[in-house]
């Protein structure tokens, strides 16, 4: 599989360094869609407050996509659900600190989640 990202310098905004506008998938055999994921434990309960989940997300993450035999390395696309702009610097930072120097096509969109303890919702596209 190879990963070719495509990211204009000339004709629209400029990304980030945490983000790429586009990211072309060739030669994949294997697509994985993970459903909106939240900061829960192995028993259901959110963590106690922003970092505990984002922190949970990603173990969850982690072990969603080692069930198909991936890693975050397989990740080609995100998507954030923040219950307060707030949130946004410190669900970056995870993003970041989860995903290393790659950079993959992002959005992160304020929503009421539905349970109000849950604070960031994350859903990934995986390829292999």
């Amino acid at each position: 599989m190879e990963l070719v990202p495509h990211d204009p310098a000339d004709g629209v905004y400029p990304s980030t360094d945490d983000y790429v506008h586009a990211l072309e998938v060739r030669g994949a055999d294997r697509l994985l869609f993970v459903s909106g994921t939240m900061g829960l434990d192995h028993f259901g309960t959110p963590g106690a407050d922003l970092g505990e989940q984002l922190e949970l997300i990603w173990a969850n993450l982690r072990t969603i996509l080692a069930s198909a035999g991936m890693t975050v390395d397989n990740i080609v696309r995100l998507t954030s659900y923040l219950r307060d702009p707030a949130y946004a610097e410190a669900n970056a930072a995870a993003r970041v600190a989860a995903l290393g120097d790659r950079r993959v096509p992002t959005t992160a969109i304020v929503a009421t989640t539905l349970d109000p303890a849950w604070l960031v919702e994350i859903e990934v596209v995986a390829a292999g």
